[in-house]
């Protein structure tokens, strides 16, 4: 199959996806899908309506009524509505982030989800963040990436990214949520977290946003890649 002209960005929970993906878009002039996102609307809109995150059935029902919708915000940042309701802000909450795990491993979430993006991606020139984009979604994405850091540098990641919102925080717990996650996302039946087999690996720990992302683009820019790690 022919190579989908998609830039591919997976990782764990606080690694730091969602920034270096935006920036890699703006600096190849590519759109920027943010599937953690779409996942974490959905876990908004469960909750709201007071759906289980594990009742597959429910939520398959409830489905149908979901409509999501994203606006270009300031400095390029995005605004998630579900149903009209603006949830950008909620998003990024430690619970969200757990029950955004339980949600995407329920069949009818990921089958409505992957379709979206499928039909996002197939325009290409698109950057694609999330967890299971190289492997499920975009198999046959030209390039694919996959961003991973110590549980314990995410969580003060996570920590600082709430108190710019003025949340307040505890980062034990936030280490403890990011951990469960880790272990939900890589342990579940379906689109288990692990790199794509021809993914670049690349630790952001001991780098910089501007170093991940000057890797990426230069990565891009130069070709097709074969699995390796930075």
């Amino acid at each position: 199959m022919p190579k989908l002209s998609v830039v591919t960005i997976d990782g764990p929970a606080g690694v730091g996806k969602s920034s270096v993906s935006r920036e890699v878009a703006a600096a190849l002039g590519y759109n920027y899908l943010d599937t953690g996102a779409m996942y974490r609307a959905v876990a908004v809109f469960a909750h709201d309506a007071g759906i289980a995150d594990t009742d597959s059935e429910a939520m398959a029902h409830a489905l149908t009524d979901l409509r999501l919708t994203f606006t270009l915000g300031k400095a390029g940042s995005a605004r998630v509505f579900v149903n009209g309701l603006d949830v950008t802000d909620r998003l990024r909450l430690p619970e969200m982030s757990l029950a955004s795990s339980r949600v995407s491993a329920l069949p009818p979430v990921r089958q409505k989800l992957g379709a979206m993006q499928r039909e996002i991606g197939e325009a290409g020139r698109v950057v694609a963040e999330g967890r299971d984009m190289g492997t499920v979604v975009f198999p046959t994405a030209a390039h694919k990436f996959f961003l991973d850091a110590k549980p314990e540098i995410r969580a003060r990641r996570r920590a600082l990214q709430l108190q710019a919102i003025d949340r307040q925080v505890d980062e034990e717990e936030i280490l403890r949520q990011i951990i469960q996650r880790d272990r939900q996302d890589s342990e579940r039946r379906i689109a288990k977290l692990r790199p794509a087999a021809t993914a670049i690996i690349i630790d952001t720990g001991d780098k910089t946003q501007a170093e991940v992302v000057r890797m990426i683009v230069d990565q891009v820019r130069s070709g097709p890649h074969g699995a390796r790690e930075k």
